[in-house]
């Protein structure tokens, strides 16, 4: 697995976070206005979801 950084189409940077087949499993939801303000958000959740808990929604 690992993360990677694009622009998008207003020159905003995002990331990904992609499986090893390539496919998507989560987004940055947000441009960033530079590269390193992204690494930040990537930062965030290496270091805080490891200990990330599952709750359930009523469905």
């Amino acid at each position: 697995m690992y993360f990677e950084i694009y622009k998008d189409v207003r020159g905003n940077f995002r990331w990904h976070f992609k499986a090893s087949n390539g496919k998507i499993i989560a987004d940055s939801a947000e441009g960033y206005t530079s590269e390193q303000n992204a690494l930040n958000g990537i930062n965030i959740i290496k270091e805080n979801a490891p200990g990330a808990k599952v709750f359930r929604s009523n469905y």
